[in-house]
């Protein structure tokens, strides 16, 4: 019996050694907690790259940690968050194309409302990301300046373009403006060898490529501007800054798969397209 008994304390003994605790201090204490509090829309992670910037010595193996640490935690105080599966697709052979409201986002410049949207490009396959801020209301000049600095930033051409933005492009227009603009999106994807292919009306899933990621975009601005504290700038190149830095970091994420795709994307040729404005798109600098 007393050897039983000694046995059974000593696997105690050795059930109770645990490893560190990566968060030690951390979560609790100092940056976790008080952040689920003061923002409870923050995602886990823009929760683990700011701890991350804040702590460059954690190993970025604690993820998963913290992650399961915050379910805990938000299962207590908070609702969970939604998980989303990122489909796979063939590398190249997709862009999409959108536009997305940002108003409900309340951003102001120098305390006045920014009345704005965002141009939304992405690559199915790698996920790579590009917006512009845009002022005006859906067009077509919107959607090929859009469109084309996209291109130009990640150094080639999709196979296929797939968007319904020129729907909301079409309104109140007769129907000879109509087809311009149907020939004038034609021939810019022609320009860049990309098939143009639009959705059919009242079918919201087939552009589920764009729509899932759009909502992860806002999200994550919606984490940054949390994170800055204020949705106020000094003027609208400031913003723009900011919206540039935070897809960048989404696109930094995906590097190697966006580096795989920009391999087999189509080349550009030499120049831009002219929009309807006649002004030609200015190619951006690739570093």
């Amino acid at each position: 019996m007393r050897s039983r008994a000694g046995t059974g304390g000593q696997r105690q003994v050795q059930r109770e050694r645990r490893r560190p605790d990566p968060l030690a201090g951390i979560f609790d204490d100092e940056d976790v907690v008080p952040m689920l509090q003061a923002a409870p829309g923050l995602r886990s992670v823009a929760i683990f790259e700011e701890i991350c910037r804040r702590h460059p010595e954690l190993d970025g193996r604690i993820r998963r940690t913290l992650e399961r640490r915050i379910r805990t935690w938000r299962a207590i105080h908070g609702p969970e968050q939604e998980v989303i599966f990122r489909q796979v697709h063939e590398p190249g052979r997709l862009g999409l194309s959108d536009f997305t409201e940002m108003n409900d986002e309340h951003v102001t410049i120098v305390g006045v409302a920014l009345d704005h949207r965002l141009y939304h490009f992405r690559l199915i396959w790698s996920g790579f990301e590009h917006v512009h801020v845009i002022l005006g209301g859906e067009s077509y000049v919107a959607l090929a300046e859009g469109l084309q600095n996209a291109l130009w930033a990640v150094g080639g051409a999709s196979v296929e373009h797939r968007s319904d933005s020129l729907s909301a492009a079409f309104r109140n227009l007769g129907a000879d403006a109509r087809q311009d603009l149907t020939l004038r999106y034609d021939a810019l994807c022609e320009h860049y060898g990309m098939t143009p292919t639009r959705n059919n009306r009242g079918v919201a899933h087939e552009n589920g490529g764009i729509e899932s990621p759009q909502g992860h975009l806002k999200a994550a601005i919606k984490d940054a501007l949390l994170m800055r504290g204020s949705r106020d700038f000094d003027d609208l190149a400031s913003y723009r800054h900011f919206i540039d830095e935070v897809v960048s970091r989404k696109n930094r994420r995906n590097g190697p798969r966006i580096d795989a795709e920009r391999a087999v994307l189509q080349p550009l040729g030499l120049s831009g397209f002219p929009c309807v404005t006649g002004r030609l798109i200015i190619r951006p600098p690739w570093p």
